[in-house]
């Protein structure tokens, strides 16, 4: 050996020992440190096995401050105990990841929680037009709503009720002429409003239908009917959003909506200037007890909220995440654009409909290009196939110079993606998150009236996603439907419509590879896999207790669970 490398080697070889001890200094006072809470149970999953590893399957847990910091046997707990640690017997229950809310409307559910319910069993009581007018009346008088005020009412379902048709102004007109009525349709996508509110934001037979929108006239006329479409709803939603009442308490019990179905991590996915200032309030105040990840909504290549977010970082508990689009409308308001028409056409339209875009090619391509120029992560909002040719076409034209690096551009909804559409999203590294919640509510519509029986079997198809190897994710898109994670594992996994048919078993999850899509995948999307959706040693204490295990019920009884309680960051924000 040469004799002039020794005093190099042996300076290495003392460096090296003292690294090994302060480790395992370090990791002796690890040890010794008390935990605040300790998990013991037969139940905890960690949700940390891959295609390649298996599930581990520890019997305690450890939690100090916001962290995990221990995973092994119960019989080792005694290492963590403190005089003030807690300790938690499972029994019976499971402990798994929090749930990552991989799409949904924060501020809207918390604007929905004053408004009327006007949605359809389970979600609510209307079954025909009678029962939605009586509900109606009967908000305006409990409410105490004076005439000339808005009244506002959410959920109405068109596919649910008796007649099979939107409520229109004759219908609403019937219920008061003294107070602009506006009712949002179950999608999110279509208003229906009386003769007042349409005098209020000034259309009449002279308006023009706007670019991505459309009003809805009456038979042989060009005069409103009360039905407005995509962007026509935007003059009643620009009144509908101004604020009332305390939104910083409609916003807190939103959150707690939230947790109570064990959801760690919530998302505001299409949210405004004004909703995203008030999150930041209450973030910077303290008043957020769930982690949020919003994004801004941008309409045109013009419109640049670089200067106004600081993205994908937490400032406390609030991450701006990147940008929301929206391509295209819904399929079951008949508006999402498909590349074969509809089965059945909505009124007014001939037999070759095909929905419309909200934007033109060129806008998405500008957009995508834009933000993906700038690291800033998109989620774009494509519900029919031709819309997702269309983020396709423009993630593929952002990185035909220069590829770009990890930008996890999101699908939202991608109800209706081909296979050789999946293919192109896996080449370019996009992920669909999946409205597979639709399989039950609107399953029946989608195969009877939207998209005809072939085409209704793939709607969010996560089995073809998984075969592939591609992350993917699936959520509620709440307030459209209740934040129910156990709803939506079982909707995943059963893919049963409301008359109870299976709609596309091929395209059925076991539970396993459904909680992947709610916790560890869900993680991913939002660049956070590194600190949450497992529950390993150095992750945040984002915790959900159950009832029982999933993984070890029939998938057709996940509806008997029940969530218990929800911590998050290593404290319980709800108990059952």
């Amino acid at each position: 050996m040469n004799n002039d490398a020794k005093p190099e080697q042996s300076r290495f070889t003392h460096l090296s020992q003292l690294c090994l001890i302060w480790l395992l200094a370090s990791a002796a006072h690890a040890a010794t440190a008390p935990a605040d809470h300790i998990f013991l149970g037969d139940h905890i999953i960690t949700m940390a096995a891959t295609a390649t590893t298996s599930e581990q399957k520890p019997t305690a847990l450890a939690i100090h401050g916001d962290q995990i910091v221990w995973t092994g046997e119960r019989k080792d707990h005694g290492n963590w105990l403190g005089a003030d640690t807690e300790v938690h017997e499972l029994g019976d229950r499971a402990l798994l990841p929090g749930f990552i809310d991989a799409h949904g409307h924060l501020t809207y559910l918390a604007a929905t929680l004053k408004w009327a319910n006007l949605a359809s069993p389970p979600v609510g009581q209307v079954v025909d037009m009678s029962t939605l007018q009586g509900t109606l009346a009967d908000y305006i008088t409990e409410q105490a709503i004076p005439p000339g005020t808005w009244v506002i009412g959410n959920g109405y379902d068109d596919s649910l009720l008796k007649e099979q048709r939107h409520p229109d102004r004759d219908d609403l007109d019937a219920v008061s002429s003294q107070h602009p009525i506006a009712l949002i349709h179950v999608s999110g996508h279509l208003t229906a409003v009386n003769s007042a509110a349409l005098r209020t934001v000034n259309i009449d037979a002279e308006t023009l239908d706007p670019a991505g929108g459309h009003i809805r006239r009456r038979p042989g006329s060009s005069e409103p009917n009360g039905v407005l479409e995509e962007t026509a709803t935007y003059p009643i939603r620009a009144v509908m959003q101004q604020p009332s009442g305390n939104p910083i308490t409609d916003i807190e019990t939103a959150l707690n909506v939230y947790a109570s179905n064990g959801i760690t991590t919530a998302q505001d996915g299409a949210i405004g200037a004004g909703a995203a200032e008030l999150l930041s309030m209450m973030d910077r105040d303290q008043l957020l007890t769930l982690d949020v990840v919003i994004y801004p909504i941008v309409g045109s290549p013009a419109q640049d909220v670089r200067l106004d977010y600081h993205f994908s970082h937490y400032q406390n508990r609030l991450k701006v995440g990147g940008v929301k689009l929206i391509l295209d409308g819904s399929p079951q308001g008949k508006t999402a654009y498909l590349s074969a028409p509809y089965a059945v056409s909505p009124p007014g339209q001939n037999q070759d409909y095909l929905g419309y875009p909200t934007h033109t090619a060129a806008a998405v391509d500008a957009m995508v290009g834009h933000y993906l120029s700038h690291d800033i992560p998109v989620i774009a909002h494509a519900n029919g196939d031709a819309a997702a040719q269309m983020l396709i076409d423009a993630v593929a034209a952002a990185g035909a110079t220069e590829p770009v690096a990890d930008h996890r551009t999101v699908m939202i909804h991608a109800q209706t993606v081909r296979e050789d559409q999946l293919d192109q999203m896996a080449r370019l590294g996009i992920l669909p998150s999946y409205f597979s919640a639709h399989t039950f509510y609107w399953g029946d519509w989608h195969r009877d009236s939207v998209l005809g029986v072939e085409r209704a079997q793939r709607i969010s198809p996560t089995r073809s996603s998984a075969e592939r190897g591609m992350p993917f994710t699936v959520h509620n898109d709440t307030p459209i439907v209740p934040p129910d994670m156990l709803r939506l594992l079982w909707a995943t996994t059963n893919r049963l419509t409301r008359s109870g048919q299976v709609l596309g078993a091929k395209q059925r999850l076991n539970t396993y590879e459904a909680l992947v899509a709610i916790t560890r995948d869900a993680a991913y999307q939002y660049f956070e896999e590194d600190r949450k959706g497992t529950l390993v040693a150095g992750k945040l204490a984002d915790l959900v207790v159950l009832s029982g295990n999933p993984l070890e019920l029939d998938h057709t009884r996940l509806l008997e669970l029940d969530v218990l309680e929800t911590w998050s960051h290593g404290t319980r924000v709800f108990e059952r």
